[in-house]
């Protein structure tokens, strides 16, 4: 029983240290200072213990100044995209400034139209208000005295002065004196006057 026991721990001593060999052979582990005077045995296995690969000063220099160029680059990069983002935004609000400018020119435009439209309308409205008023005076004058008036005018202002009193007479369902009036006129500048009429041409 005794020599069995004996030839198991062998055994056994044997299976440890030849896996032990094994593991630090594959590297995962790192026995040859241990296991030294065993692989100066063994031909083919180096007896020189496995070290770790030291790192020089400058190597760790080097590592820093890497990374500081890989962090410089980074900045670099963002740099540029935000330079690009800038110039970007600059196009944009300068389409945006253009777009305004125009928008004012155009609303410009269109306040100096309305505008317009305003003073042609009021010139309009007072050019109607004082035909009116002078039909009004040629009509309570005696006749002759209107059609002298009436032909010293223009030839479209003596038709707005007709055909406004024929517009009041109408209005008020009263007898137009303008027929009186043709009577009253030189027959040759009475059918010139007429003719216009017809025609309603939009200005003479």
């Amino acid at each position: 029983m005794a020599g069995r026991a004996i030839l198991l721990l062998l055994l056994i001593a044997v299976l440890s240290a030849g896996s032990i060999m094994w593991f630090d052979y594959l590297n995962v582990i790192d026995a040859k200072s241990v296991l030294a005077p065993i692989y100066n045995f063994i031909p083919f296995l180096p007896g020189e213990s496995r070290t770790q690969p030291k790192i020089a000063e400058d190597e760790l220099i080097n590592l820093d100044a890497e990374r500081l160029e890989i962090r410089l680059i980074a900045l670099e990069l963002r740099s540029l995209e935000m330079d690009t983002q800038q110039r970007d935004l600059d196009n944009r609000y300068g389409e945006i400034e253009q777009m305004a400018q125009e928008l004012e020119e155009r609303q410009n435009a269109l306040d100096e139209r309305e505008n317009s439209l305003r003073a042609q309308a009021l010139d309009a409205e007072n050019k109607d208000r004082n035909v009116e008023q002078t039909s009004r005076y040629l009509t309570n004058m005696p006749p002759q005295n209107a059609v002298d008036i009436l032909v010293a005018q223009d030839d479209q202002d003596a038709i707005d002065i007709i055909r406004k009193t024929e517009d009041i007479a109408r209005a008020e369902g009263t007898a137009s004196i303008v027929a009186y009036w043709f009577s009253l006129m030189d027959p040759t500048r009475a059918a010139e006057i007429q003719r216009k009429m017809t025609n309603r041409p939009p200005s003479l």
